[in-house]
C-alpha cells in the first residue's frame, strides 16, 4: 500500500463516526437503518460517511430488497494494520534501508 493510499485510509478513519460504524459492522452484517439507530446524526449524514467508507472500500455494500446492508472488508482493513506494521518495524522494507547510511 502507497503512503498517499493508506494517508487517505487513515483520514477517512480519523472520523469518530466512521470508527463507530466500523465498530458496529465488527459484529456482522447490518443495514443503514440498524446503524442509525445507534447514532445522533441524521441519514443523510449517515449516508455521507458509508459512502467514504464504501468509497475506500473499508466496507462492502450489498443491496437486500430495498435495504442496503453493509459489512467489513476485513481484507483492507488487515492491509492496513499491516502497512502500519510495516511503518512500526525495522525490515528489509523499510525506506531508510535506501538511504546512504542503511541505518533505520
Amino acid at each position: 500500500m502507497s503512503y498517499q493510499d493508506l494517508s487517505t485510509i487513515l483520514k477517512v478513519l480519523s472520523d469518530p463516526g466512521r470508527l463507530e460504524i466500523l465498530d458496529l459492522l465488527s459484529c456482522g452484517e447490518l443495514c443503514a437503518c440498524d446503524l442509525l439507530e445507534h447514532f445522533q446524526f441524521s441519514q443523510p449524514t449517515l449516508s455521507h460517511h458509508m459512502k467514504s467508507l464504501v468509497d475506500n472500500e473499508l466496507v462492502k455494500t450489498r443491496k437486500n430488497g430495498n435495504k442496503h446492508m453493509y459489512q467489513l472488508n476485513h481484507e483492507i482493513l488487515d492491509y492496513v494494520k499491516q502497512s502500519l506494521n510495516l511503518i512500526n518495524l525495522s525490515n528489509q522494507r523499510c525506506v531508510c534501508k535506501n538511504m546512504k547510511s542503511g541505518e533505520c
